[in-house]
C-alpha cells in the first residue's frame, strides 16, 4: 500500500469481504425463511450471483509457468502472486521498516484481482467498531467484529494479525478477522500490537497478553461472554495466540478455550527443511525472516527465548490447538515441529497442511479455494470448542 489514501481504499474494499461460499449459504438461509414469493426470489438472486463469482473466478489465471522455487503451486495462488510482484516493489530486506509498511501487500494483489474481474462483493454479516486498549507504555487499538445474526451473549475470539511483529495491520488481514467471525457467529477482537523496531520484543507479547485481559473483562459490555473467549492468529500472530495462552497458564488467569495458530513462528532454526526447501518462496522468504528477526529482537540470543521458539517452551495444560500450515512456506517446519511437541505434551491437537499455497493463504478465500476450505475448518474447529 502506498498511501494513506491507498490504504483507505483498500479498506473498503476489504470491509466486503468473505468466504464466499459461507456468504451465499447465509443468504440462501435468510431466504427461505420468508414468505414463498421472497424466498423465491432470493433464491434466484442468490444462485445468479453464484453463476457471475464461478464465471469471474474462471477468468483468473496465471500468465506465467510456475515459479522455480514453487513446482505445484495452485493456479489462483499463482495468480496472486503474479500480481503481487507486479507491482514490483522494492525487497522488504533491502527497506527499513517505515519504507516497508508502505509496500504492497498480497491482500493489495488479492482485492487488484477482484476488482479486475469483476468478482461480486456479498455484503458483510459483521459490523465493526473501533475501540482503544491500555497497555503499559501507552494503549493500542482494536478492530471489533460482531454477528449481525444469533444470539447474544457471544463467544469471543481475539485475534493477532501477522507481519513478523514489523509490519502489517489491522486491514491486510481484515478478510481473515471477517472470515473467521463470520463463519463462527462469534465476537472476533483484532488487536493492533505495537510492532517493532520502534517497541522491540517482548512488548508485541505483552501486548498481545494486555489486549486479552481487556477482553476478558469488558467482553460482557459488547454482548461477548467473557468465559467462552478462544484465541487465534497468523504467522507473528499465531506465536502471539499461543504465548498469551502460556502467560494465561502461568499466571493463574481463565486460559483461552481454544487456540487458532495459522502458520505460526515457532521455531529459531533457519536450517529447517522447510526453510532449505522455501528459501526463495513468495511473499515470505528466509531472508525476510531474518530481516524480521533482526528488527524485532534486542540481539540474536533472543531468538532462542521460548516466546520466540515455542517448541523449546513448556507447553503442559495449555488449551486444546488447531494449527494449519501451507506447502510453500519457509515455517511449515516448525508449524508440524509445534503440533507433534503440544501433542506431546499431552495437549489435544488437530492440524492440517494446505499443498500447493504459500504464506499468507488464509485471508485469500474470495479467490483461493484452499483458503475458503482453511477458514470453514478453523471455524468448525472453534465451534467445537465453544460447545464444550
Amino acid at each position: 500500500m502506498k498511501s494513506v489514501t491507498g490504504k483507505t481504499k483498500n479498506y473498503l474494499f476489504q470491509t466486503a469481504k468473505l468466504s464466499f461460499a459461507t456468504a451465499f449459504g447465509v443468504i440462501i438461509l435468510t431466504s427461505c425463511g420468508g414468505g414463498s414469493d421472497k424466498a423465491s426470489t432470493s433464491d434466484s438472486t442468490a444462485v445468479k450471483t453464484e453463476k457471475d463469482t464461478t464465471a469471474a473466478l474462471e477468468t483468473i489465471k496465471p500468465t506465467g509457468k510456475a515459479p522455480a522455487w514453487a513446482p505445484d503451486i495452485k493456479p489462483e495462488m499463482q495468480a496472486v502472486i503474479e500480481k503481487l510482484e507486479s507491482f514490483k516493489d522494492t525487497p522488504i530486506p533491502k527497506l527499513t521498516a517505515q519504507e516497508a509498511r508502505k509496500n504492497h501487500t498480497p491482500t493489495d494483489a488479492v482485492m487488484a484481482l477482484v476488482k479486475e474481474h469483476n468478482i461480486p462483493m456479498p455484503a458483510p454479516m459483521v459490523d465493526t467498531v473501533g475501540k482503544d486498549i491500555p497497555v503499559k507504555g501507552g494503549k493500542i487499538h482494536a478492530r471489533i467484529y460482531t454477528p449481525k445474526g444469533g444470539t447474544a451473549p457471544y463467544p469471543v475470539i481475539v485475534y493477532y494479525h501477522g507481519g513478523g511483529f514489523v509490519i502489517a495491520d489491522l486491514d491486510v488481514y481484515d478478510a481473515s478477522a471477517k472470515g473467521l467471525a463470520e463463519q463462527t457467529g462469534a465476537i472476533l477482537v483484532s488487536v493492533a500490537y505495537r510492532l517493532a523496531p520502534e517497541h522491540k520484543f517482548p512488548t508485541a507479547h505483552n501486548d498481545a497478553y494486555e489486549a486479552y485481559l481487556w477482553t476478558l473483562k469488558n467482553a460482557a459490555s459488547w454482548n461477548g461472554n467473557p468465559k467462552m473467549v478462544a484465541v487465534a492468529g497468523e504467522s507473528a500472530g499465531g506465536n502471539l495466540a499461543a504465548n498469551v495462552s502460556i502467560m494465561a497458564r502461568d499466571k493463574g488467569v481463565q486460559i483461552p478455550v481454544h487456540q487458532l495458530l495459522v502458520y505460526p513462528v515457532a521455531n529459531s532454526d533457519m536450517n529447517a527443511k522447510s526453510y532449505q526447501k522455501n528459501a526463495m518462496a513468495k511473499p515470505l522468504d528466509k531472508p525476510m525472516m531474518e530481516w524480521f528477526v533482526k528488527n524485532y529482537l534486542n540481539n540474536m540470543a533472543e531468538a532462542k527465548d521460548p516466546r520466540i521458539s515455542l517448541v523449546n517452551a513448556n507447553l503442559k495444560g495449555l488449551p486444546s490447538t488447531t494449527i494449519i500450515t501451507d506447502e510453500i512456506d519457509p515455517l511449515q517446519s516448525e508449524g508440524e515441529l509445534l503440533a507433534d511437541k503440544l501433542k506431546a505434551a499431552d495437549v489435544k491437537v488437530d492440524s492440517k497442511n494446505y499443498s500447493g499455497v504459500t504464506h499468507e493463504f488464509f485471508g485469500m478465500a474470495i479467490i483461493v479455494p484452499q483458503a475458503k476450505e482453511a477458514q470453514a475448518y478453523a471455524a468448525d474447529e472453534l465451534k467445537k470448542a465453544f460447545k464444550k
